[in-house]
């Protein structure tokens, strides 16, 4: 009789390391998600949780260890890891804690940036699809301005817009509540709770617990390069 096999969770990172000045930033890092749901990394400052995030994507190298977001898995000891991280990087969107929107483009133009010149996209689909995006942000009224005459909380909607845009699977979150008021960033986790109730899977550092509570999320401690089950109990053991 065949024995049952285990489908891999839809985020698996598999032993993860990385170095920093000699300093082991990441060390042997290990859990997964799955689809549709949500994982708050937390821990001091300085303890490469953003690191950790951008490993994830591709915006950092990582000396060892592996990534699997899908059918699509990378790290340096595999195969063609250009390839495979350019595959990877279109299921994952990456909201940064400045937001980093382009200053000489306006809402709009930002939104539409990579649709058009990464994914290929028509004008026309592009514009269609983020007015849509817009409106579901909350924000449709402000595509023709530009960054710097938005509030802090219009920015980071425009972020998450242009985020949404390449309709990734997977929604990294640096500190995305961290510039907001209590009240900008409530408004900001209900919409991250529905996109997660719409299927997308969420991985956010944060210092407020308030983000995991919202979130329903699993809790990770990230320490001296060790990923471990947070006071909730929710992460998956990584290290032993």
């Amino acid at each position: 009789m065949a024995l049952p096999t285990t489908t891999p969770a839809f985020v698996q990172v598999t032993d993860l390391r990385k170095s920093l000045g000699g300093r082991a930033v990441l060390d042997g890092v290990s859990f997964q998600v799955e689809r549709g749901q949500a994982l708050v990394i937390m821990g001091p400052s300085g303890t490469g949780k953003t690191t950790l995030l951008r490993c994830l994507n591709g915006l950092d190298s990582f000396e060892g260890g592996s990534v699997r977001v899908g059918e699509n898995q990378v790290g340096p000891e595999l195969p063609a890891p250009s390839a495979g991280m350019a595959a990877l990087r279109k299921q994952v969107g990456f909201l940064f804690q400045q937001w980093n929107l382009f200053a000489h483009l306006t809402v709009l133009q930002n939104v539409i940036e990579a649709p058009i010149h990464v994914a290929g996209l028509s004008r026309a689909t592009a514009i269609a699809q983020a007015r849509v995006l817009l409106d579901r942000v909350g924000i449709a009224a402000r595509s023709d301005a530009y960054p710097q005459a938005l509030s802090g909380g219009e920015q980071q909607r425009a972020a998450i817009a242009r985020a949404l845009a390449m309709n990734p699977a997977v929604l990294l979150l640096d500190e995305a509540t961290s510039a907001l008021d209590r009240a900008r960033a409530d408004e900001l986790l209900a919409l991250f709770t529905e996109l997660r109730a719409g299927g997308l899977t969420l991985i956010a550092v944060a210092h407020d617990p308030r983000v995991a509570e919202a979130l329903h999320a699993r809790v990770a401690m990230l320490n001296q390069g060790r990923l471990v089950v947070g006071p909730e109990g929710g992460a998956q053991r990584s290290n032993s």
